[in-house]
Formats: C-alpha cells, sequence, structure tokens
C-alpha cells in the first residue's frame, strides 16, 4: 500500500486506456464531422446564391398570357446570362422588368414579419421567386433591325416581309386582331404574348414612351424550362424553324 507521501503513478490498466482513447476518438469524431457538415452546406449556400445571382433564377407564371406554353403558376428557370453574355434569339421566351406603364399599379400585398424573412431567405437562394408579379414574360418576335407587320391575306404575321407560321400560338388564338406595322430600334426588341388574345404585350404599349418595345436593360433573362409542376416539365424552344425562314434585315 502507498503512503500518503507516495506521488508514484497508479498504474494504467489496459481496460482505462482504452476507454480513454475511445472518448477521445469519438470527441474527435464528431468535431470533425461537425467542421465537415458546416463547410458543405455554408459551400452550398455560397453557390447557391452565387448561382442566383450569375447564372439562373427562378420565377412563377402569374397570368395566362403565355398559355397554353406556360400556365398560371408554373415555375421556370430563367438563364440571366441573357442578353449581356448570350444574344436573344427571335423566338425566345424572355422575363423582363416593366419597361413602364405596362403592369400599371402592382397591389400592395401585407405580409408579416415572418412572411417578409421568409421571402427574403427563399428568394435569396432561389427557393421562391417573391418578386414575379413585378416581371412578365412574353416570346421575343422581333429583334433590333427587324420590321414586324399585320398581318397577310391569311392573317400570319410578317417578318421582314416574310409570313411566319407560329405553331406555338394557343390553339384559337389568332397572331393578332389588331393591325401594326414597326421596326425595332437597336437596342430593343418586340414581344408578344403565345395566347394572343389575352396578352397586353408590345402592340398594346405603342403610346407609351417605349414604343411598344423592351430595352435591354430592362432583360432579366431567357426562360430555359418549366421546373413545377413535374407534369408540366418541358425544355422551352424557340421555334428555329419558324423563325429561320426569315431573312435578317
Amino acid at each position: 500500500m502507498s503512503s500518503a507521501g507516495d506521488l508514484r503513478p497508479r498504474k494504467t490498466t489496459f481496460l482505462t486506456s482504452w476507454r480513454r482513447s475511445y472518448k477521445k476518438a469519438r470527441k474527435n469524431w464528431f468535431f470533425a464531422f461537425l467542421i465537415d457538415f458546416v463547410v458543405i452546406v455554408g459551400t452550398a449556400l455560397i453557390l447557391s446564391v452565387a448561382i442566383k445571382a450569375f447564372f439562373i433564377r427562378s420565377f412563377y407564371i402569374p397570368s395566362g398570357s403565355m398559355m397554353d406554353t406556360l400556365q398560371i403558376n408554373d415555375r421556370i428557370i430563367v438563364n440571366v446570362l441573357v442578353p449581356e453574355v448570350i444574344p436573344l434569339e427571335r423566338g425566345d421566351v424572355v422575363v423582363f422588368q416593366d419597361p413602364g406603364g405596362w403592369l400599371g399599379a402592382i397591389p400592395t400585398v401585407e405580409k408579416s414579419s415572418f412572411q417578409e424573412i421568409s421571402d427574403f431567405v427563399l428568394g435569396t437562394f432561389g427557393i421562391t421567386a417573391p418578386d414575379s408579379a413585378e416581371h412578365l414574360v412574353k416570346r421575343v418576335i422581333g429583334l433590333p433591325g427587324d420590321t414586324i407587320t399585320c398581318c397577310d391575306p391569311q392573317g400570319r404575321l410578317l417578318l421582314n416581309g416574310v409570313p411566319i407560321d407560329e405553331s406555338y400560338l394557343r390553339p384559337g388564338s389568332v397572331p393578332s386582331e389588331i393591325d401594326f406595322s414597326v421596326t425595332v430600334p437597336q437596342g430593343s426588341y418586340w414581344v408578344m404574348g403565345d395566347n394572343r388574345q389575352n396578352s397586353t404585350d408590345s402592340r398594346y404599349h405603342q403610346d407609351l414612351p417605349s414604343g411598344g418595345f423592351v430595352d435591354e436593360s430592362f432583360v432579366v433573362g431567357r426562360a430555359v424550362v418549366i421546373s413545377w409542376p413535374v407534369e408540366n416539365w418541358i425544355w422551352l424552344e424557340n421555334y428555329p424553324d419558324t423563325f429561320n425562314v426569315t431573312p435578317k434585315p
């Protein structure tokens, strides 16, 4: 038996040493896992914000002006590299901000603090699109320099003097129920909805300062795919066969 003044260390049994090693390893494993988890989640969130800011955005469709191509409340993914990096083409479905006077007064919706915070957070990461009602979605019919005229004897639009057959129009729609002839200025686009008789598009804003044209500075991007609901999933094409028959001005 060791006396009170005996400072010699007691012998460490194998079981005691194993328990200490196990506790230390378990503590280190949990700490390593926690660090990995924080890094992975943080990286994912940063990438999500970066992708939303520089590559794609999500919007929902608030109206029926693009039916049957887009249904009300469809969610679309938009390539925001268009048109700054990738130029717009005829037939592209484009999302743009109000050029001035197209939407009129947007009703103010009262939201709770929780809803405001939720919209901000989810919108930041591209999960929701709380500002969709402040944007419009139409199809590009005319690029800078194009002349669009309604209509030939068969009721078709003329693009640079060539009639086009618009297979994307909603069944029962006609190309236009009003006559017009415009030439698109540089840096702007002429846009129309696929549901022509239910679309207040470029045709109906010719009396505004914009002349009915959408300046490229208002363009958010090109819609590329319907992402939700699943049953409506489809890539949004720009019908090159329709517009390739049109000679460049």
